[in-house]
């Protein structure tokens, strides 16, 4: 390494060559669903208030396809839409048990695929990927 150029370089192909593990994770799991439904699942998990603007304020897209994510999830039984009590305007945006599950296998699959290739490094390689991930992991909003 010569400078931080050389060192973000390294850092963007290391995160590159995971997304593959993440597309094969993915693909084992029913439903399939498209990275942007997965993701938009896992902000609603992540944040129980989460209403349809909300929604689509997290990923960066309209309203509209946030709505139409959340038509599809829908469908699926993965994501249910729920009125307020308090104030029956605003739509609050829920995982369902099936939703919860399809998350599950996704993180199983993730997991042992992340496993298989972090038991290919070192001991003293893994310690470095922890430390690297621990700092991205505190710098990252």
């Amino acid at each position: 390494m010569t400078g931080p150029a050389d060192f973000d370089r390294q850092v963007l192909d290391a995160v590159e060559n995971l997304v593959p593990l993440w597309f094969s994770a993915v693909e084992e799991v029913t439903p399939r669903l498209s990275p942007r439904q997965i993701l938009a699942l896992r902000a609603v998990r992540g944040r129980p208030e989460l209403n349809l603007t909300g929604l689509a304020e997290r990923l960066g897209v309209g309203l509209p396809t946030a709505s139409r994510l959340c038509d599809r999830l829908e469908a699926a039984d993965l994501l249910q839409r729920c009125v307020r009590l308090d104030d029956r305007r605003e739509v609050r945006l829920v995982v369902t048990e099936r939703g919860h599950r399809f998350l599950a296998d996704v993180t199983a699959h993730l997991s042992a695929r992340l496993g298989d290739a972090l038991a290919a490094l070192s001991p003293v390689e893994r310690a470095r990927v922890e430390q690297v991930l621990r700092a991205l992991g505190g710098s990252v909003s």
